[in-house]
Protein backbone atom coordinates (compact mmCIF):
# COMPACT_ATOMS: atom_id res chain seq x y z
CA UNK A 1 0.00 0.00 0.00
CA UNK A 2 2.76 2.48 0.89
CA UNK A 3 4.57 1.78 -2.36
CA UNK A 4 1.59 3.06 -4.33
CA UNK A 5 1.37 6.22 -2.23
CA UNK A 6 5.12 6.79 -2.57
CA UNK A 7 4.93 6.49 -6.36
CA UNK A 8 2.12 9.03 -6.56
CA UNK A 9 3.93 11.43 -4.23
CA UNK A 10 7.21 11.22 -6.16
CA UNK A 11 5.48 12.79 -9.17
CA UNK A 12 4.80 15.98 -7.14
CA UNK A 13 8.19 16.31 -5.45
CA UNK A 14 10.39 19.27 -6.35
CA UNK A 15 14.01 18.44 -6.98
CA UNK A 16 15.12 21.96 -7.95
CA UNK A 17 15.25 23.28 -4.36
CA UNK A 18 18.43 23.13 -2.24
CA UNK A 19 18.65 20.95 0.86
CA UNK A 20 17.75 23.02 3.91
CA UNK A 21 19.07 21.98 7.32
CA UNK A 22 18.27 23.14 10.82
CA UNK A 23 20.25 26.22 11.80
CA UNK A 24 20.59 27.50 8.24
CA UNK A 25 19.88 31.14 7.52
CA UNK A 26 17.60 31.07 4.50
CA UNK A 27 15.66 33.41 2.28
CA UNK A 28 12.42 31.81 1.04
CA UNK A 29 10.79 33.45 -1.97
CA UNK A 30 7.09 32.60 -2.08
CA UNK A 31 4.34 33.58 -4.48
CA UNK A 32 1.56 35.77 -3.09
CA UNK A 33 -1.73 36.10 -4.94
CA UNK A 34 -3.72 39.30 -4.38
CA UNK A 35 -6.88 39.27 -6.45
CA UNK A 36 -5.81 38.59 -10.01
CA UNK A 37 -2.20 39.78 -9.44
CA UNK A 38 0.77 37.68 -8.41
CA UNK A 39 3.95 38.87 -6.70
CA UNK A 40 6.93 37.30 -4.99
CA UNK A 41 7.65 38.03 -1.34
CA UNK A 42 10.66 36.76 0.58
CA UNK A 43 10.89 35.65 4.20
CA UNK A 44 14.38 35.62 5.68
CA UNK A 45 15.30 33.88 8.92
CA UNK A 46 16.73 30.81 10.65
CA UNK A 47 15.36 27.30 10.12
CA UNK A 48 14.36 26.07 13.60
CA UNK A 49 12.45 22.93 12.66
CA UNK A 50 12.26 20.35 9.90
CA UNK A 51 9.61 17.70 9.43
CA UNK A 52 10.21 14.71 7.20
CA UNK A 53 7.88 13.10 4.70
CA UNK A 54 7.90 12.76 0.95
CA UNK A 55 5.66 15.55 -0.26
CA UNK A 56 4.54 16.38 3.27
CA UNK A 57 8.00 17.64 4.30
CA UNK A 58 7.91 21.04 6.01
CA UNK A 59 10.36 23.45 7.57
CA UNK A 60 9.80 26.38 9.91
CA UNK A 61 11.68 29.66 9.59
CA UNK A 62 11.95 32.19 12.44
CA UNK A 63 12.87 35.86 12.30
CA UNK A 64 12.53 38.85 14.59
CA UNK A 65 10.69 41.75 12.98
CA UNK A 66 10.44 45.05 14.89
CA UNK A 67 11.09 43.23 18.17
CA UNK A 68 8.43 40.58 17.60
CA UNK A 69 9.35 36.99 16.80
CA UNK A 70 7.66 35.68 13.66
CA UNK A 71 7.63 32.03 12.61
CA UNK A 72 6.35 30.72 9.32
CA UNK A 73 6.06 27.11 8.18
CA UNK A 74 6.60 26.23 4.55
CA UNK A 75 5.76 22.97 2.77
CA UNK A 76 9.01 22.04 1.07
CA UNK A 77 7.46 20.80 -2.19
CA UNK A 78 4.81 23.50 -2.51
CA UNK A 79 4.33 25.09 -5.93
CA UNK A 80 3.94 28.44 -4.14
CA UNK A 81 7.65 28.48 -3.25
CA UNK A 82 9.55 30.17 -6.06
CA UNK A 83 13.06 29.52 -4.76
CA UNK A 84 15.11 29.11 -1.59
CA UNK A 85 18.49 30.72 -0.97
CA UNK A 86 20.73 29.33 1.76
CA UNK A 87 22.64 32.33 3.12
CA UNK A 88 24.74 30.60 5.80
CA UNK A 89 24.94 27.38 7.77
CA UNK A 90 25.26 27.11 11.55
CA UNK A 91 26.95 24.61 13.81
CA UNK A 92 24.17 23.12 15.93
CA UNK A 93 23.81 20.24 18.35
CA UNK A 94 20.03 19.85 18.54
CA UNK A 95 17.32 18.65 16.20
CA UNK A 96 14.91 21.49 17.02
CA UNK A 97 15.96 25.04 17.90
CA UNK A 98 12.90 25.99 19.95
CA UNK A 99 15.16 27.50 22.63
CA UNK A 100 15.79 30.46 20.29
CA UNK A 101 12.27 31.66 21.13
CA UNK A 102 13.42 32.64 24.63
CA UNK A 103 16.68 34.34 23.57
CA UNK A 104 17.11 37.96 22.53
CA UNK A 105 19.81 39.91 20.72
CA UNK A 106 23.34 38.55 20.73
CA UNK A 107 22.34 35.51 22.77
CA UNK A 108 20.21 34.30 19.84
CA UNK A 109 23.19 34.10 17.47
CA UNK A 110 24.37 30.73 16.19
CA UNK A 111 27.99 29.78 15.48
CA UNK A 112 28.75 29.68 11.79
CA UNK A 113 29.85 26.40 10.27
CA UNK A 114 33.17 26.63 8.49
CA UNK A 115 33.98 24.45 5.49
Amino acid sequence: MNEIVDLIEKEHMRLDLPEVDIGDSVKVYSKIYEGDKERIQFFEGVVIRKRAGNTRAMFTVRKVSYGVGVEKSFPKHSPLIDRIEVLSKAKIRRAKLYYLRNLRGKAARLKEKRF
